[in-house]
């Protein structure tokens, strides 16, 4: 094996081992020299990713076999690597949000109990992640898909004398196993079409089933539009798209590491990333590009809009993370691959960088998340604050900032789609650009400036908050007197690295992997499906689109937005309060998240518990029990009372009953002939 091979191993098998030593040793190693090799090893895979980066882009790539687990007739499972441009992007954000997370681990855990369980925890998550963005056949894709989808159930639910976080990775779980039986789905159609689980060999000869019907009994769908579709539905589970989105706002019932590892860098960005290396599939199926297209921007728009009224500070946070999700889904249905995987980059760095300072702000507050308790406390956070208001800046968009160059490129690029739903797309990303700064700078504004709230009695704010929020910790706070002071290094400085990615790397992307050719056939778009390409030819280059950004619809958005939080919350703050009052059932409606939890809960699993309780009552008791084992209990006992009765002893008895047997046995024979 040569050493670049020897480089692909070390990425996910360093973060491999570092959970296995924290894992099941950590009581032996302590928490020092847990937490010292697992961040150790996250950081041997982040440089080896480096490495194997430059490597990449002197011009050499790997698509092979490493391991053969199984062979079943014509069809072997193996673990393989694909190793181009577009998985060593997904590799270097990978392994450096996690390294940054396992720092700030340090200082935000220090006092819990589960220190190096969570350490092992976030370790084995990276290698999942590593798995899955590095596979080079399905079978080691869903190996990936299934561990991140479990150690994200073990994190979520870390606390688990808590019965909100229970709730809340059970819901996670199950949620995610709807998604995951369409992705299962798909990838038995594709080994049934196809005969093989390998990309390349399925890649290559997709176009020769565009036109067929999938053998699918009792439907005549198009095979590439059954196969992508199926597909997307795993998407839309892991990467949390409407319908399936309702598990990643109660994922915040987890410790905020966890929270920026899952929504930045792991779980959320694994159905972007598989869309975008399914491209050579999805480029075939309009329709499906269609319904790509149309579920991100109900995603990107309507989840925007629950995070105008959230009061607890991660929540916030998590529900621009679920339409920001929506914009990057929009992007793929667009054929602007390379758009949406630009923007799950920059997205990766301002959106771990926000968490983190919200962690950083939960631990100065002493764990109270109620943003309506805060304010002013820019002068004693700094770096906290700093830190926030690059990633909020870059969060909406504002111009030479990295989410700048990431979101207006999306809304380019679904101006120039012509696919269906295309225009209801469009509305919809450029609609979120106001309500995504307005939500930012709200919590921000909230957060950072106007009056000191903290240290007093809340007891009125506690009404407000339905049953998942109460759950959160607000009970804690500062006492009276008390003031919030900065964490120590350990969650600072993990701020401060994300904030430079987050303000540069946009400009120093964009023209390599939307100008340029940066992904090469790592991504492929088909002839017809010109968005990209005259997005190109308009702005022809970052310089401009960023000039062209001053005088555009979003950028006056993005204004608009963040002047009207500022407005209504530091110099009207009587304004949302009428607003409410007047507009109640609709605030109801966004309070009760369009009622989605509680159809869910009605439905699914009240439905699941009538059923089971019917299935119990006639089923298990009265069928199987009652009549079945009972049943046939009963009838044996009857009928030996019957045959106790003629049973006397006497031979005469006996005698005459063989006589009258006999009698009828020759009457019958008799009578047949």
């Amino acid at each position: 094996m040569s050493n670049m091979q020897n480089l692909y191993l070390l990425v996910p098998l360093a973060p491999l081992v570092g959970a296995i030593a924290a894992g099941l040793f950590g009581n032996v190693l302590g928490r020092v020299w847990s937490h010292r090799i697992t961040i150790a090893l996250v950081a041997v895979s982040f440089f080896a990713s480096l490495a194997i980066f430059q490597d990449v882009l002197a011009g050499h790539q790997f698509n092979g076999t490493v391991y053969k687990w199984v062979s079943s007739g014509d069809t072997s499972f193996e673990v393989g690597f694909l190793i181009d441009r577009l998985t060593v992007m997904m590799m270097l954000v990978v392994t450096f949000v996690s390294l940054m997370v396992h720092i700030y681990t340090i200082g935000y855990m220090e006092e819990d109990a589960g220190y190096q369980r969570f350490f092992s925890y976030i370790s084995l998550f990276t290698f999942s992640m590593l798995m899955l963005v590095m596979a080079n056949n399905f079978m080691q894709l869903f190996f990936g898909w299934e561990a991140v989808g479990l150690v994200s159930y073990l994190l979520i639910g870390f606390w688990y004398t808590r019965p909100t976080a229970i709730y809340a990775n059970l819901k996670a779980f199950l949620v995610n196993r709807v998604g995951d039986f369409g992705f299962l789905l798909g990838i038995g159609l594709v080994l049934m079409v196809f005969g093989t689980l390998d990309y390349a060999a399925v890649f290559a000869n997709a176009h020769r089933y565009a036109n067929d019907i999938a053998p699918i009994p009792g439907v005549s769908w198009n095979t590439m539009t059954a196969i992508c579709i199926l597909l997307f539905i795993g998407a839309m589970g892991k990467s949390a798209q409407f319908p399936l989105h309702v598990w990643l706002p109660d994922s915040m019932e987890g410790p905020t590491p966890i929270s920026a590892l899952i929504h930045a860098a792991t779980m959320v960005t694994a159905g972007i990333f598989m869309v975008a290396r399914m491209s050579p599939l999805f480029e075939l199926s309009e329709t499906a590009l269609s319904f790509v297209m149309v579920i991100g921007a109900i995603t990107a728009l309507f989840m925007g809009f629950l995070g105008i009224i959230q009061n607890d500070i991660k929540r916030v946070v998590a529900y621009s993370t679920l339409s920001q999700l929506g914009y990057m889904t929009v992007a793929l249905g667009a054929s602007a691959y390379s758009v949406a995987v630009f923007h799950l980059m920059t997205h990766a760095f301002f959106k771990a960088l926000l968490f983190l300072a919200a962690g950083s702000v939960i631990i100065a507050m002493h764990h109270d998340q109620d943003i309506r308790n805060m304010g002013g406390l820019r002068k004693y956070l700094p770096w906290t604050w700093a830190t926030s208001l690059i990633g909020s800046l870059a969060l909406i968009g504002t111009p030479f900032l990295s989410g700048f160059y990431s979101k207006d490129s999306i809304i380019e690029a679904v101006e120039y789609s012509h696919l269906p739903g295309s225009g209801f797309a469009y509305a919809a990303v450029l609609a979120g650009v106001f309500v995504t700064a307005f939500y930012s700078f709200r919590m921000y504004f909230l957060v950072f400036h106007g009056e000191e709230r903290f240290g007093k009695d809340h007891h009125d704010h506690h009404g407000d908050h339905d049953d998942e929020e109460s759950a959160h910790d607000h009970h804690h706070g500062l006492k009276p007197g008390q003031k919030p002071h900065e964490p120590s290094w350990v969650v600072i400085v993990p701020l401060v690295l994300l904030a430079i990615p987050s303000a540069f790397i946009g400009l120093i992307a964009i023209e390599p992997m939307l100008y340029g050719d940066y992904f090469g056939s790592a991504i492929y778009i088909a002839e017809g499906h010109h968005a990209l390409e005259e997005m190109r030819e308009e702005f022809q280059g970052a310089f401009a689109m960023a000039l062209h950004s001053f005088f555009s619809a979003p950028f006056a958005l993005a204004l608009l937005g963040a002047g009207s939080a500022w407005f209504f919350y530091m110099k009207r703050p009587d304004i949302p309060a009428a607003i409410k009052r007047r507009f109640e059932l609709v605030y109801t409606v966004l309070d009760q998240k369009y009622y989605f939890d509680r159809f869910n809960d009605w439905f699914f699993a009240g439905g699941a518990r009538t059923a089971s309780r019917f299935l119990w009552k006639f089923g298990d008791v009265k069928l199987i029990d009652g009549m079945m084992v009972n049943g046939t209990a009963r009838l044996v006992g009857r009928f030996s009372v019957m045959l106790r009765q003629i049973q006397s002893g006497y031979i005469y008895h006996y005698a005459f009953a063989m006589l009258i047997g006999v009698f009828a046995l020759l009457t019958i024979r008799f009578w047949l002939d």
